[in-house]
């Protein structure tokens, strides 16, 4: 399910360290990337632990001596330094 709760302490409201329950999962895909999104709850009380985003990309690379070489990602900087233009 994409959890790994190895920080989990306790939730904060009932102190409980049980089993997290996911809930509210939304799953949506958007210019070939998908963006899960889901609620970390206690079991025992309900409270919402954290909530939950991770995003699914693919890159495409290829190196060919007689094509040449391409790739398409997009990346995750605010400045994609492959982007801008040397000064020399």
């Amino acid at each position: 399910n994409g959890s790994y709760l190895m920080n989990f302490l306790g939730c904060a409201n009932c102190h409980q360290r049980d089993f997290v329950l996911i809930s509210d999962k939304t799953v949506t895909n958007e210019d070939e990337e998908e963006i899960v999104t889901y609620l970390h709850m206690c079991q025992n009380c309900d409270h919402v632990i954290a909530r939950h985003e991770y995003t699914f990309t693919v890159e495409y690379t290829m190196l060919c001596m007689l094509c040449g070489k391409a790739e398409d990602s997009i990346s995750v900087l605010p400045d994609d330094p492959r982007q801008t233009a040397p000064l020399f």
